[in-house]
């Protein structure tokens, strides 16, 4: 379990798939996800998983372009910030790398994101990436800032 210092307690995040799902449905991901090809599978308090297809998102050696694995870790990081954010706010990226440690040349890649550090103002992720057969691609970290809407 994360560490977590917002008004609410952890255990007053909303915690199931569906009601998680429901919420990417509310909000949707971004253009540039759909155009991407992410499609989220699991979205709850505890982590968020979404698959994108290696087609169309590589770079001209037939592998997968390292800035889509940022682009699929962003959007699950972020996603899974604002979901957690307290009410009026809103969650948004200050600090984000990643560290590709393989290439997924076919098939889906898979993002796994855990949050690391829940706070009022700012949420770290965790999103491990990896391909069909299991091996990590990628490892992405991003920091979110929670600011009050104006």
């Amino acid at each position: 379990m994360p560490e977590t210092t917002t008004g609410a307690s952890f255990d007053q995040i909303p915690t199931g798939t569906d009601e998680g799902l429901a919420y990417i449905e509310q909000h949707g991901l971004g253009v540039l996800a759909q155009r991407m090809g992410v499609r989220m599978t699991e979205f709850s308090r505890e982590r968020a998983v979404a698959t994108m297809p290696v087609e169309g998102n590589t770079q001209p050696f037939g592998i997968m372009h390292g800035g889509a694995y940022v682009v699929l870790g962003e959007t699950l990081g972020s996603m899974h910030a604002n979901f957690v954010a307290a009410e009026g706010t809103v969650a948004v990226g200050v600090d984000i790398n990643a560290t590709h440690t393989g290439s997924a040349a076919e098939g889906i890649v898979t993002g796994v994101c855990t949050p690391i550090h829940l706070g009022r103002s700012m949420s770290v992720h965790e999103i491990v990436i990896t391909d069909e057969r299991g091996r990590r691609c990628s490892t992405v970290r991003i920091t979110n800032f929670t600011k009050q809407l104006r």
